[in-house]
């Protein structure tokens, strides 16, 4: 099975709380805090897996998360960093965000990439000490790691691309100018997922060419089975458009290569203007009796193309076809990268410090993303505690919006389950 589409849950891991501890040591009349900060979250980390062609891997697993960081501990104890999620991926997957479909990566020239961070440690408590506040009762929590979906598209990396109707010899082409070993039959859809093969021109020298499942007409409103895969086609550099010049199976060899490009057209604009050659295969099985080859020769040079007869079956011509592939791919532009288009949106101070109050009788309600960190982070049993807890509702305004909203002494105040009675 070829599967080169997937959707998956990523979330990297938390952010260790930091620890309130104070040192005890004999002989030490004045410890102070030692509590130790919390360790990072793990990351989720993209790495490319030079082995696979495919992400078959993510047929049944489709969720993974980073692990979270350690807690902090007393004596300045670091809690441990989560270790990184890592997920193997073929060379040339694009990672997308699933809700806009905006490419975050493209892995074609990087072998790794850390697609989310993993959430800071909060700190301990001997961050909070000061002069006048020398034990601090209370620490930061770590920060919760990003989660997102994302798809995994696997885009082949090939300087050429097979391109035709099923059955016209594109995997036998293929088999006998690489080392790739296809499954050939004389049917139709034999090929049910492409293949890469690796045609070498010298000692250290070559192009990938990708053999590309065969489309027929509407392939690209999704009929047939080559719509699936061209995408395949959207890298390579230059098509070889195989034609069955035999016309044995009863085909208008003409036809063929107008509703093949009929097709990339529809697919994409782009992709039909890539140079082709077309290569008119079966020469073997030519009856020139009942096959017009000067008309077909014609109709190539009317649009520009290139053409090369060759016979997969026999081997002729194919060397050539090898020669002038790799002299036209010499004078091309490399292999497409595709550019993040995807911008992570910054959290600005206004946003993280939203702050919701809403009144119902007498109780008043305040919420808000920020509000529910600090909540983690005070020891409301700690006089000093509630000294800073207080502190940071009136420098962020809270008071300000609870008088606002028209509170008054006594009435109940609500914060994520604490309550308590407004004092102005």
């Amino acid at each position: 099975m070829f599967i080169d589409n997937v959707k998956i849950y990523i979330k990297a891991g938390n952010g260790g709380n930091g620890a309130v501890s104070f040192r005890r040591e004999k002989y030490v009349s004045h410890g102070g805090p030692d509590g130790g900060d919390g360790g990072n979250g793990g990351n989720i980390v993209f790495r490319v897996d030079e082995g696979t062609n495919t992400l078959l891997a993510f047929r049944y697993k489709r969720k993974f998360v980073a692990e979270n960081g350690g807690n902090g501990k007393g004596a300045k104890f670091h809690g441990a960093n989560g270790a990184d999620c890592v997920i193997s991926v073929p060379r040339g997957t694009l990672i997308k965000d699933a809700e806009t479909g905006k490419i975050i990566k493209d892995l074609s020239v990087d072998d790794e990439f850390i697609c989310i961070k993993g959430g800071k440690g909060g700190w301990g408590n001997r961050h909070f000490a000061t002069p006048t506040r020398q034990a601090p009762m209370f620490a930061k929590n770590g920060l919760t790691g990003a989660e997102k979906e994302v798809v995994l598209e696997l885009k082949m990396i090939a300087d050429v691309g097979l391109i035709g109707f099923p059955n016209v010899g594109k995997s036998s082409i293929l088999s006998r100018i690489s080392a790739a070993k296809p499954k050939i039959a004389d049917y139709h859809f034999t090929t049910l997922s492409p293949n890469l093969g690796v045609v070498k021109t010298g000692d250290e020298t070559g192009f990938v060419a990708a053999d590309i499942p065969g489309l027929i007409e509407g392939a690209a409103d999704g009929l047939g089975l080559g719509h699936q895969f061209l995408r395949h086609v959207d890298r390579c550099r230059l098509l070889l458009h195989v034609v069955d010049i035999s016309q044995i199976e009863g085909r208008d060899a003409i036809e063929d290569v107008k509703q093949i490009n009929t097709e990339l057209e529809k697919y994409s604009p782009e992709l039909a203007t890539r140079p082709q050659i077309i290569v008119a295969n079966k020469t073997d099985m030519v009856n020139e009796e009942y096959v017009d080859l000067d008309a077909f020769e014609k109709f190539v040079d009317e649009n520009e193309w290139e053409m090369l007869y060759v016979s997969a079956a026999t081997g002729e011509n194919l060397d050539q076809l090898v020669r002038r592939v790799d002299e036209r791919l010499k004078m091309l532009p490399p292999v497409k990268i595709y550019d993040s288009e995807y911008v992570e949106e910054e959290v600005d101070d206004t946003t993280e410090r939203e702050t919701i109050v809403r009144r119902e009788n007498n109780t008043f309600y305040v919420e808000g993303p920020w509000l529910e960190k600090l909540m983690g982070q005070v020891n409301f049993d700690d006089y000093e505690s509630l000294n800073y807890f207080q502190k940071v509702l009136i420098k962020s305004g809270v008071i300000k919006m609870l008088e606002d909203k028209g509170a008054q002494d006594g009435d109940t105040v609500s914060i994520y389950d604490f309550e308590f009675d407004f004092i102005k």
